[in-house]
C-alpha cells in the first residue's frame, strides 16, 4: 500500500482533496489535514504537527499561494506575503518535504475570477512563475493547476465566491492530481 499526503489551502481541503483518495483507490492511504494549510507560514508551521503522518510518504502532493498572493486584504495594495518571503518559505517547505517523502509534488496556485476582490491573476502567475524554476531545480515535480483551470475560469471557478473550484474544476484537479501521483 502507497502512503500518500495532500497538503494545501482551501483549494485542496474544499476541492480536489475530497475526490483524491476515492479516484487513487485502496492500493493507496492518503492522509490529509482537516484544516485548511492555508498560506505557506501555516503550512510550514503544520509541518511540525503532522511530521508523524508526513514521514515515509511515498508521495507528498501540496500547494499555497492563494492566501499569499491576496492584496488588499488591508487596503494597502500590498501581497499578504511578499514575493521574495513567500519563495524563501516555498524552498524550505519544499525543502523539508523532501526529507519526508520519496517524491513531493507542488500544484501551482489556481486563477481566480478576474472580478475577485483580493487576488489578483497577474500577481498569482508572477508568483508561480518565481517559484516554480527553482522547485523544479530541487527535483520537485510539478503539477501545473493553474494551466488546467485558467482557460476554464467561468466553468472551474465558482461564481458566487470567485475564488473556490465548481464540481467541473474539482472533478477536473481531482483528476489531474490523481494522475500525477499515480505517474510515479
Amino acid at each position: 500500500m502507497k502512503k500518500i499526503a495532500l497538503l494545501g489551502d482551501s483549494i485542496r481541503q474544499l476541492g480536489y482533496g475530497t475526490k483524491v483518495p476515492e479516484l487513487l483507490g485502496g492500493e493507496y492511504t492518503v492522509f490529509q489535514p482537516n484544516d485548511n494549510c492555508r498560506f505557506v507560514k501555516y503550512t510550514l508551521r503544520g509541518l511540525f504537527d503532522w511530521k508523524e503522518q508526513l514521514d515515509g510518504s511515498d508521495v507528498i502532493h501540496w500547494n499555497n499561494g492563494l492566501w499569499d498572493t491576496a492584496v488588499n486584504l488591508f487596503d494597502d495594495g500590498k501581497p499578504f506575503t511578499e514575493e521574495g518571503e513567500y519563495v524563501e518559505n516555498m524552498l524550505r517547505v519544499a525543502r523539508l518535504l523532501k526529507k519526508m517523502s520519496k517524491r513531493v509534488i507542488f500544484a501551482t496556485t489556481t486563477p481566480v475570477r478576474p472580478d475577485y476582490p483580493y487576488n489578483d491573476n497577474v500577481i498569482i502567475d508572477r508568483y508561480n512563475a518565481v517559484l516554480v524554476p527553482k522547485l523544479k531545480e530541487m527535483g520537485i515535480v510539478l503539477n501545473d493547476l493553474n494551466a488546467l483551470v485558467k482557460p476554464h475560469i467561468y466553468e472551474y471557478i465558482r461564481e458566487d465566491d470567485k475564488i473556490h473550484l465548481t464540481e467541473k474544476g474539482i472533478e477536473a484537479c481531482a483528476k489531474q492530481v490523481a494522475a500525477c501521483i499515480v505517474k510515479g
